[in-house]
């Protein structure tokens, strides 16, 4: 393949001639991709004598992580040439111009067109037609629970929660009998910015609202009454200590780090999150927990009434992206094939716990074996959600967390879903919006 873009005016970083910078996250729950990522570069320094890879891994949460990528981005002397891109960032990247098209480079990339999963392509495919990002990883979200605690509450071992009462009503059980554990974990408040969207779009999707955008009519949806059940059943597990405190939920120690090991500890009894969480308790995770498959239970998240289908799904995931800056575009896009090659790839979902986005990969039978959670988890994709694929995106979600923090320290659910309608019409304009 040849080289296909250069940046006119950039010229050539002397320091930099031979060499590819690769930006990534790190923090204390995100650990593994430092040793992947350098077993890349050495086979990809192999196969190109005289080339050199720079890791530079951006210890920040994932917020703070996009803002200092997106500084970089600004000048040539520090932009990426390869760089971690959450997908829900990939249309307002673009939009920016941050990001180099990729699908020249694809065209003609046989295992793109052979191995890699249909849909997850998608998490990389900006709203312009064009592709930007090569998938990592994928996940699921649902519930995690500890069968020992759900055991003394009187709960089955086989619980499969049918309704958001069910929900509601197990972590009461479990306050009542045991006072020392915190009965229901959501992922919200400051420190899980994203995440909290997350949370309420895992909630709004199972109202009959359903939806934060609607694709048919092209707009956003709100004011929504499926926005406000869904703060509405924070609000209540908030008001009724069924969750973390205003102050665990505030506290990035505690949001990153604590309640790993306070699940671990089996302090927490259920937990409203994601896929990838054997990642932390696995030897040199977070949290080692070697009981940790014996120990938890899993169920789909429902519906808010047990309404069809039943349970609901979001994904997500990380992908590769090149930097429009780059002037070593093919060589970029070299380690980028390299990085997410079978064996790569298949290291990856093993160390992150990620559901895999290759076809050789989804085969594997490590898979399962390291994480008897897997093909649970695997089996919700076909009901899946995915955020709105939009460049206004990024700027409603913040309008989200920011709903969803106020009602955790003591706002009116219903007052907190007007304001977070009425910022969102100013965002986007009120003829980009409907009621719901």
């Amino acid at each position: 393949m040849a080289l296909v873009f250069a940046v006119a005016g950039c010229g050539s970083d002397g320091s930099r001639a031979n060499t590819i910078r690769v930006v990534y996250r790190s923090y204390s729950d995100f650990t593994a991709m430092g040793p992947l990522l350098t077993a890349v570069k050495t086979e990809f320094e192999a196969a190109n004598p005289g080339m050199t890879v720079q890791l530079v891994p951006v210890t920040a949460l994932d917020d703070d992580y996009q803002h200092k990528l997106q500084l970089m981005q600004r000048s040539a002397a520090t932009a990426p040439d390869v760089f971690f891109e959450d997908s829900y960032y990939v249309n307002s990247d673009a939009a920016a111009g941050y990001l180099l098209p990729l699908d020249d480079y694809l065209g003609s990339w046989s295992d793109w067109h052979s191995q890699f999963i249909e849909s997850t392509k998608q998490a990389g495919k900006s709203v312009d037609g064009k592709t930007y990002g090569v998938p990592l990883g994928t996940d699921s979200r649902g519930l995690w629970f500890n069968r020992n605690i759900l055991a003394r509450a009187g709960l089955p071992a086989d619980w499969q929660p049918a309704t958001w009462d069910d929900v509601l009503g197990a972590a009461r059980k479990i306050k009542q009998v045991e006072p020392d554990v915190e009965p229901l974990y959501l992922p919200v408040g400051k420190p899980m910015a994203e995440g909290t969207s997350i949370t309420l779009q895992m909630l709004l999707h199972g109202t009959e609202t359903a939806n934060l955008y609607n694709a048919a009519t092209k707009r956003w949806v709100a004011p929504s009454r499926g926005m406000q059940d869904a703060l509405n059943f924070v609000a209540t597990a908030m008001r009724e200590g069924l969750m973390q405190t205003a102050a665990q939920a505030e506290d990035t120690q505690w949001s990153r780090v604590e309640r790993t090991r306070l699940i671990a500890q089996e302090k927490i009894a259920i937990v409203m999150d994601g896929s990838w969480y054997p990642s932390f308790w696995k030897p040199g995770g977070v949290s080692p927990w070697p009981n940790w498959s014996q120990t938890l239970g899993t169920a789909a998240f429902p519906t808010q009434h047990g309404q069809a289908p039943g349970k609901v799904n979001l994904s997500g995931g990380l992908t590769l992206a090149l930097g429009a800056r780059t002037v070593h575009a093919q060589a970029a896009f070299q380690f980028v094939t390299i990085a997410v090659n079978q064996k790569n790839s298949a290291a990856m979902a093993l160390a992150c716990s990620w559901l895999p986005v290759r076809k050789d990969v989804q085969a594997d039978p490590r898979l399962s074996q390291a994480d008897s959670s897997e093909p649970f988890w695997a089996g919700l994709l076909p009901l899946t959600h995915y955020r709105p694929t939009l460049a206004d995106y990024p700027k409603v979600s913040d309008t989200m967390q920011t709903a969803g923090e106020s009602v955790i320290n003591g706002a009116d659910p219903s007052r907190a879903a007007q304001q977070w309608a009425d910022a969102v019409v100013r965002l986007v304009g009120s003829g980009e919006t409907e009621a719901g």
